[in-house]
């Protein structure tokens, strides 16, 4: 990984030709891109849909993490970071003044991955998967349930939410599954889901609705249905190689091929996922995250000694139509994540 620098180096080195950022009056009307540098000073950099940065701020701990995603969740108020150097997660609140920095949640670990659902932000390790309580006073900072990982390796890739359990992938060839009680409490020991193909190799991303997960199997060049512990459906990536991150919303899943520099589109519906379009945007770099939602796409890619934020006006056939895009002079930016402008603001 880049060895992050200090002080006013690391703003020359953060945002190349950017617009100079902006105060926060009336930016809170606006939908945001939220990604972090993931250098040794991590700081989340947010971005108005027309590539404005509007905010830098640090998380207090340590970036670091790689091959993952998911390494930013969102939840109405609650943004949730990674500091995988400083083992611990910076959780900020929405507000009419911008995002503010709530506390640090530590983790068993180096966390890779984050995910909010059933009152819990859960947390995702090299080796653990840990709960962490929401209440009025926030995020918990201790962990109500806990357990380690099938192989627990280091290869850890992403957690995602189902109906009563956490899926997870780790690198070294497991997608597994860990249960949840009534009340979003991790319960019980993980174990490998069935039917997991015989040519299986690293899974990484995965997108969740319901008791549907869709994992990718990046060396195979393939994307999986999970559903009840399950494998159901294996789909190729056709000419595209290596999708590694999926987004899913409404009929549309989208992958982000890293060595394609490409993303594709699938309709998915029941137990199918039928690839419709191979290509539907191009990149100079290698995705290394993708989010979408409510017509607006975001992908975060890098090339070199840059990376770049691309955004996306999404039509209602799924095609992506560029509206800004950004250049990052740092490689190892993680996560992506689109706070929406109508989200609730709270106390």
């Amino acid at each position: 990984m880049k060895k992050a620098v200090y002080g006013s180096a690391l703003l020359a080195l953060m945002v190349a030709g950017a617009v100079q950022a902006q105060g926060n009056a009336g930016w809170h009307d606006d939908d945001l891109i939220v990604t972090a540098s993931n250098t040794a000073s991590n700081q989340l950099l947010v971005y108005n849909t027309h590539g404005a940065l509007v905010e830098q701020i640090h998380t207090n701990g340590a970036g670091g993490v790689s091959g993952n995603a998911g390494g930013i969740a969102q939840n109405h108020r609650l943004l949730a970071v990674v500091n995988f150097g400083s083992g611990n997660v910076s959780v900020f609140r929405k507000s009419r003044e911008g995002l503010q920095l709530e506390k640090l949640v530590p983790a068993i670990t180096n966390p890779v991955s984050v995910a909010f659902g059933r009152d819990h932000l859960y947390i995702l390790t090299a080796t653990h998967i840990e709960s962490h309580r929401i209440d009025r006073y926030g995020v918990a900072s201790s962990a109500d349930g806990e357990a380690q990982l099938a192989i627990a390796d280091g290869s850890a890739a992403q957690v995602g939410v189902l109906d009563g359990q956490l899926v997870i992938t780790e690198k070294s060839n497991a997608i597994e599954t860990i249960g949840l009680t009534h009340d979003g409490v991790v319960t019980g020991a993980t174990r490998l889901v069935a039917n997991i193909p015989a040519n299986v190799n690293a899974p990484f991303g995965l997108a969740t609705r319901g008791n549907d997960a869709y994992v990718t199997i990046a060396h195979a060049n393939e994307i999986s249905l999970v559903r009840n512990n399950a494998v159901l459906t294996v789909t190729g990536s056709g000419t595209q190689m290596a999708p590694c991150w999926v987004t899913l919303d409404g009929p549309f899943l989208f992958s982000a091929n890293s060595p394609s520099h490409s993303v594709s589109r699938y309709a998915v519906y029941g137990q199918k996922i039928v690839q419709d379009a191979a290509v539907v945007a191009n990149f100079n770099g290698s995705p290394t995250d993708i989010t979408y939602g409510d017509g607006l796409a975001a992908v975060v890619d890098a090339n070199g000694t840059v990376s770049h934020v691309s955004i996306f006006n999404v039509d209602g056939d799924g095609n992506f139509n560029l509206k800004s895009s950004v250049t990052i002079n740092n490689t190892a930016t993680n996560g992506i994540a689109i706070v929406r402008g109508d989200d609730d603001f709270g106390g």
